[in-house]
């Protein structure tokens, strides 16, 4: 152990130091990935639930007019009888 001096751990606190400095900066970077991620998933996630409604919407709508066709081939008697 004599051979050890303050001097050598004070270069081998240094190395880890700075190693221990680029893993910090590599967890700072890693975050802000994920936070952009995150944002981006939410964005598409808002996106997929307007897409959504707006479906609702054309369903409705469709329903609607098949409704109304119905209504009007009833009146101008251009249903089809069902054949026996």
């Amino acid at each position: 152990m004599a051979g050890i001096s303050n001097e050598l751990i004070y270069e081998v606190l240094k190395s880890v130091q700075a190693r221990l400095a680029q893993v910090d900066g590599k967890a700072d970077e890693n975050k802000s990935d994920m936070l952009a991620l995150r944002t981006q998933m939410t964005s598409i996630h808002h996106d997929l639930l307007s897409i959504h409604q707006e479906l609702g919407g054309v369903h409705a709508t469709l329903i609607r007019h098949e409704q109304r066709l119905d209504r009007i081939e009833r009146r101008l008697e251009l249903s089809e009888a069902p054949t026996l």
